[in-house]
C-alpha cells in the first residue's frame, strides 16, 4: 500500500487545502508569505498535536515565551512613540506605565515615573492637562449628580490635578492642534515602524519559503479531490510520475521541449496536457536524463493567488479537471529584497482592517463556537492567547529547521504590530484615532470660525465623551474576555 496524491496536494500549494495565514492583528485571513503557513509535509511529520514530551513541551514555552515578550516590546515602544513627542513639545509626562493594575516596579527619573505594572496588556502614559476645563457659560451644575456628569466632572479635576503650578502652558489640550496629532499618532506609527523592519528581516535575511524545481515527494496512485484516501489501493491508477520513474531530488531542466525556471511553470504546463505524453528533463545525480511522463486527468481544488482554496456560493471548495502527475515541489528559502516589506506591511494593514470592519459578525461566530458545537473559523480573529498558542505550536514542530521557526515567530510578532498599528487608529476613544478626530474637530472649528469672522470656539470639550470612552472600554474588555475564552475552550490550531 503507498502513498497516495490527491489533486489537493499538486502544484504550487504542496498538500494544504484551506491556507491558513498566520495572525494579523489578531486574525487569520490574508496570506503572509512572510509568516506562511508550515507545509503540509512538515506538520504532519512533525508533532500532530499538543506537545507531548519534555522537550516539547519547553519548546512550546518557549514560543510561547518569545511572543509574550516580543508583545510586550511592542506596546513598550507603542508608548515611546507618544512620550517622544510630547517631550518635544513641552508637555509634562507623569508617567510612563507598561501594563495595567498593581505597580511592580517603578523608577522616577526626572518629572517621569518610568515602571511596570502587573496586568501586561496595555500601557500609557500620563500626560499633563489632557482635558480643557468646562467652557465659560457651559460648566457643570454644582448641583447635578448624574452619573455620567460626574464621570465628566471627576475626569475634568483629575486632569487639571495633573498640572503643576505656573505650568498651565505646558498641558496636553493647549497645544496646537497639529501637535496634538503628531503625539497621538506616535505610538501607532511606532508599531508601523517595528512592523516594517520585522518584514524586512524575515523577508531579506531569513527569506520566504517558495516552491523549487527540485522534486519533493513522488506519489503512487492519484485519487481526486476531497478523497480520504491516504494509500493506494488495487483500483486507484498508478501516478504518471511514478510510472515514468521521477524520483524525489530530480531537478526538473525542461517539460516538453520548454526550460523550466519554476515550479508554477512546470506545474501550468502539467495541468493544460491531460493525456498527452511529454519530455520531462530532470537532473539526477548531477546528469540529465530525459524521461515520458503522460499527464492524468484529474479532480483538483481551484486555489487563488494566495494560494488559498476558493470556495463556491454554496460554500463548498471549487474544482476543476486538470493534467496531474503526482509529484510535489520541494520547498526552499528565498531571500527577498528590502522593499518586499513594503507590500507584504500593506497587505496585512488591508486584511486587518477587513477583520475590524466585520468585527461585530465575526464576534457572533466567535461566541457560536464558543458556546455551541460550530467550529472556530479558521480567518477568524484571535486573543493574545490565541496567538500565543500558535507561537508555541509552531517551535514544537520539530520537522521544521529551527531557522524557519524564528523567522515565523519574527513573522508573528510583525502581524501583530500591523494590528497595533491599526486598531489603535479606530477613531472612538479612548483609542489613539479617538484623540486625532478630537483634534481635527477642533481644528476645523477654529478654522471656520477664522473664515466666517467669528469668535474662537477654543478646544473640543474631550471630556464629554468620557461616557463614550467608558463605553468602548468595556466593550473591549468584554470582546477581550471572549476571545481568550474562546482560545482556551476551542483554539485555532494549525497542527
Amino acid at each position: 500500500m503507498g502513498e497516495a496524491v490527491s489533486a489537493a496536494e499538486e502544484g504550487v500549494v504542496g498538500s494544504q487545502r484551506r491556507h491558513v495565514s498566520t495572525p494579523h492583528a489578531g486574525s487569520r485571513g490574508h496570506a503572509n508569505p512572510a509568516t506562511r503557513r508550515p507545509t503540509g509535509a512538515q506538520l504532519a511529520q512533525g508533532t500532530g498535536g499538543y506537545p507531548r514530551t519534555v522537550e516539547s513541551v519547553l519548546l512550546y514555552i518557549v514560543g510561547v515565551i518569545v511572543i509574550v515578550i516580543g508583545l510586550a516590546l511592542s506596546i513598550a515602544l507603542h508608548e515611546v512613540g507618544h512620550l517622544v513627542p510630547a517631550k518635544l513639545f513641552g508637555v509634562r509626562v507623569g508617567q510612563y506605565m507598561i501594563g495595567f493594575g498593581p505597580t511592580l516596579w517603578s523608577r522616577r527619573r526626572g518629572e517621569t515615573e518610568y515602571g511596570i505594572k502587573a496586568i501586561p496588556l496595555g500601557g500609557y502614559i500620563s500626560m499633563s492637562g489632557m482635558y480643557p476645563p468646562a467652557a465659560e457659560g457651559g460648566r457643570a451644575r454644582e448641583s447635578s449628580t448624574g452619573f455620567f456628569q460626574t464621570l465628566v466632572q471627576d475626569a475634568r479635576v483629575a486632569s487639571a490635578e495633573t498640572i503643576a503650578p505656573g505650568e498651565d502652558t505646558r498641558a496636553f489640550y493647549r497645544l496646537p492642534v497639529w501637535k496634538r496629532i503628531v503625539i497621538m499618532l506616535g505610538g501607532p506609527f511606532m508599531n508601523l515602524l517595528i512592523a516594517l523592519v520585522l518584514f524586512m528581516v524575515v523577508l531579506s535575511a531569513f527569506g520566504v519559503q517558495q516552491p523549487s524545481t527540485t522534486i519533493g515527494s513522488v506519489a503512487e496512485c492519484m485519487v481526486p479531490a476531497g478523497s480520504a484516501q491516504d494509500e493506494c489501493d488495487a483500483d486507484a491508477p498508478t501516478a504518471p510520475a511514478a510510472e515514468a520513474g521521477v524520483l524525489p531530488g530530480d531537478r526538473m531542466l525542461s517539460v516538453d521541449g520548454t526550460p523550466v525556471t519554476s515550479w508554477e511553470q512546470a506545474s501550468a504546463i502539467f495541468r493544460e496536457s491531460p493525456d498527452e505524453t511529454l519530455e520531462l528533463v530532470v537532473e539526477r545525480d548531477g546528469k540529465p536524463q530525459a524521461l515520458e511522463i503522460t499527464p492524468f486527468l484529474n479532480e483538483r481544488y481551484v486555489f487563488d493567488e494566495d494560494g488559498m482554496a476558493v470556495e463556491g456560493t454554496d460554500g463548498e471548495l471549487l474544482t476543476e479537471d486538470v493534467g496531474m502527475v503526482g509529484i510535489t515541489a520541494a520547498y526552499e528559502l528565498v531571500r527577498q529584497p528590502i522593499t518586499a516589506a513594503f507590500p507584504q506591511v500593506w497587505n496585512n494593514t488591508v486584511a486587518v482592517a477587513q477583520v475590524i470592519l466585520n468585527l461585530p459578525q465575526r464576534l457572533v461566530d466567535v461566541a457560536e463556537a464558543a458556546f455551541g458545537p460550530e467550529e472556530r473559523d479558521p480567518n477568524g480573529p484571535l486573543s493574545v492567547v490565541g496567538v500565543g498558542r500558535i507561537a508555541g505550536e509552531i517551535t514544537t514542530v520539530d520537522t521544521i529547521p529551527v531557522v524557519e521557526r524564528l523567522s515565523f515567530l519574527i513573522g508573528l510578532v510583525a502581524s501583530v504590530n500591523v494590528a497595533l498599528f491599526v486598531f489603535n487608529l479606530v477613531p472612538l476613544m479612548p483609542l489613539d484615532g479617538g484623540h486625532v478626530l478630537g483634534a481635527l474637530w477642533e481644528g476645523l472649528r477654529r478654522r471656520l470660525a477664522k473664515l466666517f469672522g467669528r469668535r474662537d470656539p477654543g478646544p473640543v470639550d474631550t471630556a464629554k465623551l468620557i461616557p463614550l470612552t467608558l463605553a468602548v472600554a468595556v466593550l473591549l474588555g468584554l470582546m477581550s474576555v471572549l476571545l481568550i475564552y474562546a482560545d482556551i475552550v476551542k483554539p485555532i490550531t494549525i497542527l
